[in-house]
């Protein structure tokens, strides 16, 4: 409003307070009866005026002050006692035993609505009385620091309307019972009732517009000082009580849904119902009654905590689990300890599972290749070669699987967390290396998949097969101990040409040289170098043969892999061979034996000082057959066999027909060891579809007394045959084999240890025992772990052949490097 003072009013001019008062007392009154409709502001405001200029502004002030004191309580605050239902003066923290719940609604709406009404009526009448008394606000008001007319009514109806105890009651005051009513409306709510939100809302309101002070800082709102806190406590108690409950009664999946439930409608209630300001101090309460406190019981909870939700692909509760956990604590560490507990125990019933199958009696359908051998070159599936064959491949399946499944569980219910991928890493390394055989069963895993696994898959496929198997490779510690299995199947998959895929072999080691690095591969790249040249070689012998034009159009022809002895395995070449021993030379057939010098003679021509070892038991050769006694119209077969069994089977041509070879006869014959004779025997002449030959007596084993004989009436479907030796395939090691790669593979380790030593002592010319022995374990740690005791041998080792020495003086034990 806009008031015109008349001009000619000056200090001299005399007022009659008492008078003017009066007229003023008389229209506030009128004001606050909403009679004000006949009353001229303008006048009054000139009357208020007259007084503030005649120095009358503190007497004004205080009048206007004790009329509004006795008009709260002669008015508003009777009236809003008159409508306070016993009940509500009985009992404030709940529903009693003798009021029903909605008679409790009722009561309190009623109050609620007592106190809205009176509210926006004081705050209206102020707003009118602040207009006539504006003059006042603006000199007296501001010369002597009082607060506004306004802001002291707001402070005399939070005085004398909500803060004075009321009659018979001393210790109870209407902001009390205001109080324990939202509460009480607020816990209804709670339990499913429908309660007047707009109405609570007004009178958060009326408490977020009074303050403590006169000052009216933010933070002395009536709200936030008196209400805030027994909503919070109250809460607090309520959602204690409500976890407590809930997790005897509830499944985990349940206590997780109605906890989000809970935040949502505390959020809700806040937007709609009360205070924003009460957002984030009702959801840290929710958070740790409910959360903080119960997350381990939830997590645990048998039938339906974290471990019934792996195992169910509970991934939306999971979900619910993580989004729960990560508002209490960023690390996670319940669920974390959970999950990585789960994963080792299902893991290692993997690790069991492998080793009960390996274990377990061959069954009908797992028997080794000698008694059930590649008898058909067309057949259409090629089997494992043995049960336990089958128990590394399953293995490594089984943990892909595992592995698949959590990846799963990580990227969709954990978000990708990176604090619990690593925690998922740390537990499949855990169980992996506590399995013994991992390295072997990887390296079959891949061997099997090269080949055959592979065949007819895409390029992406193929990508995708070869990066999960390089992702188990991670997980391995001993990457030595793999890389010496993977050489060992690679160079039988090379040299017995069954591998599917060159290309697939060479991403295989791109793939593995960006793991782990270009110190494992050079080797295995090395192989691949032999096999490249091998074929240059064989293909310069054939055309050298050629030019040299041998009249003999029987000559046989000869394929040769030229094998540079440190980069292949040992092993590999077979059980003839052992480290530290000389191998037994084949006697070959002279028509093979004059090839064989002829291609030394070319080869050593080109390297001069080199020396060939030939190495029988690793080749294959295609010989024709002829069966004259055959039922089928074609008496003749080619046949794919061995090197041995070749060098076997041409021993028949020189013999009469029905004549007949011990064991003992042929062994002296071709000088074959005794093992390998045995298994190319129990191919040729046990095997039922391959039986080239004729035993006697017939039985499994063969006994150096056991004749053999050529047989005539062999018959077969197939034109081409492929007879496959007894357990020549790739196979898990039995005990004392292991113990002979994990002997040959410590004193690899040595070698390796001694030259981190050495290549650290030379560097640091000094360190102390502790330092040499922390650095050496660093250095090797991606390649293998390194024991400690072997480390302290090799360091001993050195000292003795004076390659470092002890520091006499040093307080701690310590080493020199000696140049």
């Amino acid at each position: 409003m806009k008031f015109l003072l008349s001009k000619g009013l000056t200090n001299n001019d005399a007022v009659d307070f008492e008078a003017i008062w009066g007229v003023l007392a008389s229209s506030l009154h009128e004001i606050h009866s909403k009679n004000a409709s006949n009353l001229s502001f303008e006048e009054l405001y000139r009357n208020a005026y007259k007084l503030v200029l005649k120095k009358k502004g503190e007497n004004l002030y205080n009048r206007v002050k004790e009329f509004e004191e006795q008009w709260l309580n002669d008015e508003v605050r009777t009236h809003i006692v008159s409508v306070l239902s016993p009940s509500l003066l009985v009992d404030t923290s709940g529903p009693s035993a003798t009021t029903s719940t909605t008679e409790k609604r009722v009561a309190g709406e009623k109050l609620l609505k007592a106190l809205k009404q009176a509210w926006e009526d004081h705050n209206l009448c102020m707003n009118m009385t602040t207009d006539v008394l504006m003059y006042m606000d603006r000199v007296y008001c501001a010369d002597n620091r009082k607060p506004s007319i306004f802001t002291a009514a707001m402070g005399q109806f939070r005085d004398y309307v909500l803060g004075t105890p009321l009659p018979d009651h001393e210790n109870m005051t209407l902001a009390m019972i205001l109080y324990a009513v939202i509460l009480d409306q607020i816990q209804m709510e709670r339990d499913g009732d429908q309660i007047d939100t707009a109405l609570i809302r007004s009178c958060i309101y009326m408490l977020e517009g009074l303050y403590e002070t006169e000052e009216e800082d933010e933070a002395t709102k009536l709200y936030l000082t008196s209400f805030e806190p027994e909503f919070l406590a109250a809460s607090r108690d309520f959602y204690k009580s409500e976890g407590k409950s809930r997790l005897r009664e509830t499944d985990a999946g349940s206590y997780c849904t109605h906890t989000k439930r809970r935040l949502n409608e505390e959020q809700d209630r806040c937007r709609s119902t009360l205070s924003p300001l009460t957002s984030g101090k009702i959801r840290e309460v929710i958070e740790e009654e409910m959360i903080r406190v119960n997350i381990k019981d939830v997590i645990d909870l048998p039938g339906s905590g974290v471990k019934y939700m792996l195992d169910n692909d509970r991934i939306s509760e999971l979900e619910m689990i993580y989004d729960l956990i990560s508002r209490v604590d960023p690390k996670k560490v319940e669920l974390r300890n959970s999950v990585q507990r789960r994963i080792f125990e299902l893991g290692t019933e993997v690790n069991k599972a492998a080793q009960v199958i390996a274990q377990a009696p061959p069954s009908k359908l797992t028997k080794a290749d000698g008694e059930k051998p590649d008898g058909e070159s067309h057949a259409p599936v090629e089997k494992p070669v043995n049960q336990q064959t089958a128990a590394a491949i399953k293995w490594v399946d089984d943990v892909l699987r595992l592995k698949e499944k959590y990846d799963n569980v990580l990227n969709t219910a954990f978000q990708s967390d990176q604090g619990l991928q690593t925690a998922f890493s740390r537990s499949f390394t855990d169980f992996i290396n506590a399995f013994d055989r991992s390295s072997e069963y990887l390296s079959l895993f891949f061997d099997e998949n090269m080949k055959k696994g592979i065949k007819g898959k895409t390029e992406n496929e193929v990508d995708n097969l070869l990066d999960k198997g390089i992702t188990l490779l991670r997980y391995i510690q001993d990457k030595d101990m793999f890389e010496r299995y993977y050489k060992k199947h690679l160079s039988r998959r090379l040299l017995m040409k069954r591998t599917v895929s060159m290309d697939a072999e060479r991403q295989m080691i791109s793939k593995m040289k960006m793991e782990v690095g270009n110190t494992f591969t050079q080797r295995i790249e090395a192989m691949f170098k032999d096999m490249a040249v091998s074929e240059d070689l064989s293909s310069n012998f054939k055309t050298h043969v050629s030019r040299l034009g041998d009249p003999d159009p029987k000559r046989a022809e000869m394929e040769v892999y030229v094998l540079t002895s440190t980069m292949w395995p040992l092993e590999a070449m077979g059980s003839s061979f052992k480290e530290g021993e000389g191998q037994s030379t084949c006697i070959f057939p002279s028509s093979v034996e004059r090839i064989k010098q002829g291609f030394e003679k070319f080869y050593l021509d080109k390297h001069s000082g080199r020396q060939l070892r030939w190495q029988a038991n690793m080749g294959t050769a295609d010989i024709r057959a002829y069966f004259p006694q055959s039922k089928s119209k074609v008496k003749t077969r080619e046949l794919n066999v061995s090197t041995y069994m070749m060098v076997i089977l041409l021993l028949f041509n020189d013999l009469e027909p029905g004549a007949s070879l011990t064991c003992e006869e042929i062994q002296a014959k071709t000088n074959i060891p005794l093992h390998d004779l045995t298994r190319n025997l129990q191919s040729l002449a046990v095997a039922p579809k391959t039986r080239v030959l004729i035993k006697e007596p017939m039985s499994k084993d063969i006994k150096l007394d056991d004749r053999f004989s050529f047989n005539e009436n062999f018959n077969s479907q197939f034109n081409k045959i492929k007879i496959g030796v007894v357990s020549s395939g790739n196979r898990v090691e039995n005990i004392e084999e292991r113990k002979e790669t994990e002997k040959k593979n410590n004193d690899s380790r040595g070698n390796i240890i001694e030259a981190a030593v050495v290549r650290i002592m030379k560097q640091r010319k000094s360190l102390s025992h502790q330092q040499l022995i922390t650095e050496v374990i660093t250095q090797l740690g991606p390649r293998f772990k390194p024991d400690v005791n072997m480390i302290k041998k090799r360091i001993e080792s050195l000292i003795e052949r004076e390659y470092l020495e002890r520091k006499e003086d040093a307080d701690l034990p310590a080493y020199s490097y000696l140049a």
